[in-house]
């Protein structure tokens, strides 16, 4: 996406997270300033140099250059998928996601003027560790939180609490331990909406806020709690439904109507063609995505019907099939099923696989993932069922090939 705006003509750069490999890969932008937050496999002191972590990370040498050498992004003693929570415990302006911003503004600075641009904040936060600056925790540690939602369908285990501080994906927390985590998860949320408006003020301030298309999204949720699973991976809402949002402050697109939603289901493919159709620049063929534009003004009469969502996570690996107001779930290791009616069910409380009066719609549904999985290498259909136990393939041979 960066390289169509590059090549149309645009000043591009990307600050913060990228989690490409390798590292420094600029992926179409002119320049690149990143910090993917603590990644296992690049702090391993065997990597080769040039793809150890010290020496790829732009936020690491920038906070040692104000703190100190000794400093590091791990001194708060939280795991980078940790549930964990506690605040940042150093100065507010030193916390990665000011850093992002901070970095960003100096762009607005040092770009060159007479061309358009296209830039990219990316932030690592909310996702782990929950650390935000304390102003941040505080705002939600002693407020009154309602229970996460619970599921009629879930495997609870009385004796299971507080699982794996680092890492851990699934377990009921005590009261204390979900609260620290929800106030720092929603803490982390509002310094990003805070530190937006941040940015928002600079490009006023440079005059160009009102010639400004911004894109708000995310690449997961988190379920924090939510059915006692943490993190990401499932195929649940807290995990799967993100934001996508779009703000025109200076009305350039016209149509678009302030505070519209839209329910059709979009995807993160939908980013490109949406933004190289904001500005007016031809969407290459072969694109998977569609520009949502047509769609927030209400002119698309054809959108897509579904979306089919994967992921490989051993003997909970799963794929589903979501519409605009139901969703299809089969874990492929074992062949459990589920079907939530979302218009109904937002939270995914009740599991209504074997509900007659849902049988036709399960069947349709059923029938779209087959559809999918039809010609797949694993083997996940013979005729018209689906086939449990197939060996999982997280990357298929002709991608990696």
């Amino acid at each position: 996406m960066a390289g169509e705006f590059a090549d149309a003509g645009y000043h591009t750069q990307a600050v913060g997270k990228m989690h490409v490999h390798p590292q420094r890969f600029l992926c179409g932008f002119h320049n690149v300033l990143l910090h993917d937050g603590y990644l296992h496999a690049y702090r391993n002191k065997d990597v080769k140099a040039s793809e150890n972590w010290f020496n790829t990370d732009d936020y690491l040498p920038w906070l040692r250059e104000k703190l100190g050498y000794d400093a590091d992004i791990i001194d708060t003693g939280l795991d980078c998928n940790s549930w964990v929570a506690r605040p940042w415990m150093y100065p507010e302006h030193l916390h990665p996601t000011n850093w992002v911003v901070s970095e960003s503004i100096d762009f607005l600075r040092r770009r060159d003027p007479s061309k358009p641009f296209f830039h990219m904040m990316s932030f690592v936060r909310p996702h782990s560790p929950l650390d935000p600056p304390k102003y941040y925790y505080d705002m939600y540690i002693d407020e009154d939180m309602p229970d996460p939602p619970t599921g009629d369908w879930e495997v609870r285990d009385n004796d299971m609490q507080d699982p794996l501080v680092y890492n851990g994906f699934g377990g009921r927390l005590s009261k204390k331990a979900l609260k620290r985590a929800r106030a720092g998860y929603y803490g982390s949320i509002t310094h990003i909406d805070h530190q937006i408006g941040r940015f928002l003020q600079a490009l006023h301030d440079a005059n160009v806020l009102n010639d400004t298309i911004i894109l708000f999204t995310s690449d997961h949720g988190d379920m924090m709690g939510d059915h006692d699973w943490f993190r990401k991976s499932l195929p649940y809402e807290g995990s799967t439904s993100i934001p996508f949002i779009i703000y025109d402050p200076g009305n350039n697109l016209a149509g678009l109507k302030t505070g519209t939603s839209v329910n059709n289901v979009v995807e993160l493919r939908d980013i490109m063609p949406t933004l190289l159709d904001a500005a007016g620049i031809t969407i290459p063929d072969g694109i998977d995505g569609k520009s949502v534009l047509a769609l927030a003004r209400g002119r698309e009469s054809e959108w897509r019907e579904y979306l089919h969502g994967e992921h490989s996570f051993g003997s909970a690996s799963n794929h589903y099939i979501v519409t605009e107001r139901d969703k299809y779930v089969w874990y492929s290791q074992t062949g459990q099923e589920q079907y939530f009616n979302l218009h109904d069910d937002p939270q995914e409380l009740h599991n209504a696989i074997d509900d007659v009066k849902h049988k036709d719609r399960i069947e349709l549904l059923r029938g779209h993932l087959i559809m999918e999985l039809r010609d797949r290498e694993e083997g996940y259909v013979a005729g018209t069922q689906l086939i449990a136990g197939r060996p999982i393939r997280s990357s298929l041979s002709h991608i990696k090939n």
